[in-house]
């Protein structure tokens, strides 16, 4: 085993889709033992997204690598029976059931902390769980588009005539990862006071967290930024052009003096750095339509790598134009030896380090587990024979 950061700390997690998985995810990436608790037979729906992997979801084998997966049928007393069993061996408990859900099966932190007062409980919702705030939107379901839209994202994510939400599931991963940060900031108090607490997330108030330039950029009613596609919205040139082999580019300038270098190194027109229309970041902003055509132009007779070799050659930020098939293949990232392989129950398959983690040795890189993969040797753990396994197993309640 190694000895990694979180090693020895063990998290119950009674999760479905992403935000709670890729939490709990990041956990076992520092080495903890994350115990996912799935429905029996279908598990945790998120298993059924997709067959990209192997016949395997793309969202599962993301997010539940590293993991024990055990099948209890909690509607069942003996199935309960065994998660209160676990819980009186957990640091911490994550959970995303729907709003109110766990209150129910009495897993409030208010119910759990006077049996267990060392435990941490992490509720991630949509728009937050507190019962002494609970808000008139406590109950409506949150699926991350929804939160995108809800949170203002889709307002400034698009073109100007069609919003567009991101292509990835960015209002889960937020509060994933506000829930992961919360979560080892709490087991840093515990060190201190000996007692664990409750950290209530909300994919509301994460999104709306990281929204806050665009807010401050239309604070007191001023107008908020435009919907630009690719483009920056209030830095111009910075954003995706075409060249003239049918690829395109990404570039972005930050200031007057790079302007100036991109005028001369890359247009090869230094006059029009003194171009009043073009005099400074707000008239190029307002000017984009004509100052674009002019790039365009001289664009047009280059291919993007030529466009590219300019762009390094003047130290203007830049960028390629990648699909997922182009960042499997980055050079970059094999550089960097960023790839290894972790098992799933269809074999193995690649799996990118966390960041931040030098190699392998520094990361918890364990198996995709099967549902109820590891149900027998957990209770075994806890010290049920045979007989009693299987007669769980019978009664369906693993």
């Amino acid at each position: 085993m190694k000895d990694l950061p979180l090693s020895g700390i063990t998290v119950l997690s009674l999760e479905h889709a992403i935000a709670a998985p890729f939490c709990t995810r990041q956990l076992a990436d520092l080495g903890a033992r994350v115990i996912k608790v799935e429905r029996p037979g279908a598990g945790d729906f998120a298993r059924g997204y997709d067959q990209r992997v192997h016949g395997l979801s793309s969202h599962f084998v993301w997010t539940n690598r590293s993991k024990q997966s055990i099948a209890l049928d909690l509607k069942q007393d003996p199935a309960r029976e065994v998660l209160f069993e676990l819980l009186a061996r957990a640091d911490v408990l994550v959970q995303n059931l729907a709003p109110g859900a766990a209150a129910r099966m009495g897993l409030s932190f208010d119910a759990l902390s006077q049996q267990f007062p060392r435990l941490i409980v992490c509720d991630i919702s949509g728009y937050g769980d507190a019962a002494d705030t609970p808000g008139p939107y406590r109950d409506k379901k949150a699926y991350d588009l929804l939160i995108q839209s809800e949170s203002g994202f889709l307002s400034v994510t698009g073109t100007p005539d069609t919003p567009s939400k991101a292509g990835c599931s960015i209002a889960d991963i937020s509060a994933a990862m506000y829930a992961y940060s919360g979560i080892l900031a709490a087991l840093i108090e515990r060190g201190k006071t000996g007692r664990g607490k409750r950290i209530d997330v909300s994919m509301l108030e994460s999104m709306v967290e990281w929204m806050n330039f665009p807010m401050y950029y239309a604070f007191e009613g001023a107008a908020p930024p435009q919907r630009s596609g690719a483009s920056h919205a209030t830095i111009y040139p910075y954003g995706p052009f075409p060249a003239g082999d049918g690829k395109s580019i990404m570039l972005g300038l930050q200031n007057e003096r790079e302007w100036r270098v991109f005028c001369d190194k890359v247009l090869g027109t230094p006059m029009l750095a003194d171009d009043e229309r073009f005099a400074g970041n707000h008239k190029r902003v307002a000017n984009r339509d004509a100052l674009r055509t002019l790039i365009v132009d001289c664009f047009a007779a280059l291919s993007a790598a030529e466009i590219l070799a300019r762009l390094d050659a003047a130290q203007i930020a830049n960028a390629a134009i990648n699909d997922m098939h182009d960042v499997w293949a980055h050079p970059q990232l094999r550089a960097r030896n960023r790839w290894v392989r972790v098992g799933t129950p269809m074999g193995e398959i690649a799996a990118l380090l966390p960041p931040g983690v030098a190699n392998a040795d520094g990361a918890q890189m364990g198996a995709v587990p099967a549902v109820g993969e590891h149900s027998e040797s957990i209770l075994v753990e806890l010290g049920y024979d045979a007989a009693r396994i299987d007669g769980l197993r019978q009664a369906q309640a693993i």
